[in-house]
This record gives structure tokens, sequence and C-alpha cells, in this order.
């Protein structure tokens, strides 16, 4: 049986370089009715509680470590006993939010995490933070890409530890290469698809210079 994903929005503020602004935040729930992994945990753990239905949360899969994408991590790992996933490279954006927990285990570009008989492959996706990551899962048709790839454009990179040429070459090389009809399902907003952003890499790069 191939999984299925859930979708729900939390919503909190993000905070770095002393500003604080309020957000809505997609959280992604893959597996099947018996067990799942949560794909940024943010801001509430109990609505994410509530949305897990008692299926046994495999892991909490942090796509970055900005604080809204995390906030509730460890209180939803606590509640469940799942392990928190993170690139090593964003302990440093980590450690500002949770200082005294660190993360479970970390996630290697390349590496597969299976849920549902589903496989989904860590890809490393660096610019809007250092240890950035997306996951592909082929067999859903999508990818899963926090806050590298959005509709209309790349996340920011206008902020402490991001950079927009890294941020392109991610997108450009790890993303426009997947499938044109492969759905993007984003940290914040609407989905959309590689095809229908693929076109607008040129004005991307215009625009950030």
């Amino acid at each position: 049986m191939t999984a299925r994903i859930g979708h729900l929005v939390t919503s909190g503020t993000f905070s770095l370089d002393g500003g604080t602004w309020d957000v809505d935040n997609n959280v992604w729930i893959v597996g099947d009715g018996s067990e799942a992994i949560v794909i940024d945990a943010a801001h509430d753990a109990d609505a994410i509680l509530t949305a897990l239905d008692g299926r046994t949360l495999r892991a909490v899969v942090c796509t970055h470590a900005h604080n809204d994408h995390i906030g509730a991590a460890p209180a939803l790992a606590a509640a469940t006993g799942a392990r928190v996933l993170l690139h090593a490279d964003d302990l440093p954006l980590w450690k500002r939010t949770h200082p005294d927990h660190h993360p479970d285990g970390e996630l290697r570009d390349g590496q597969t995490l299976t849920v549902a008989g589903t496989d989904l492959t860590v890809l490393h996706t660096p610019g809007h933070a250092p240890g950035a990551v997306c996951l592909y899962a082929p067999d859903l048709g999508t990818v899963f890409t926090g806050d590298t790839l959005f509709a209309g454009g790349p996340g920011a990179t206008g902020r402490s530890f991001s950079d927009f040429p890294t941020i392109i070459d991610s997108i450009r090389d790890r993303l426009l290469t997947l499938p044109p009809d492969t759905v993007v399902r984003t940290g914040h907003g609407d989905t959309t698809t590689i095809g229908a952003e693929a076109p607008h890499l040129e004005e991307w790069i215009g625009r950030g210079h």
C-alpha cells in the first residue's frame, strides 16, 4: 500500500536577526493507517498529534532549523517516542531555539527514509539555511521543499545563515532536474509543480542581483 500525504497548517512566529514575524506553516504527514513521519513540526505539537490520530510516528524530519519549522519538534518527539532528524549543517540554527535538546539523528544527502513502504530521498539543498534539505518521494510524485522552493520562486536569503547563489544552485541542480509533473509541497503557502517553476529560473537570478 502506498503512503498517503496529510497536511495541516499551524500558526506562530518566526524570529531571526532581531525580528519576529507572524507566519503560517505547512506541516506534512506521510504514512498509512498505522505509521507516519512528520515533515516540519511547526508551532503546535497538540495539533500535529491530533492529525496523527494514534498512528505510530517514526520520525520528525526537519527540512531546516528555523524556529518556525522546529518549534514543536522536541514536544512531539517526547509525546510519541519518535526521533528528530536534522542535517548537521543546521545545528547552529537549531541551538538558537533548543539549546538544551539535541536532535536524535542526522539527515545526509542521498539518504533514504522509508515509511509505509514508501521511500523518500534526502536532497541537501543549502541556501535558505546551510543544512536545508528537500525530501523526494517518486512513488508519490512529490517533493517536500521546506523553504527552498515556493510557488513563485526561491526561499528568502536575506538573513543570517543564508546565501542567494547557493539556493539558486540547489534549485537548479537538485530540484529542477526532477520530472516536470512532480508536485512541490512547500513550507509555506500553496503547492506548485517543478514544471511550473522551472521556466522562471533566469527571472529569479535577475531578481537576486
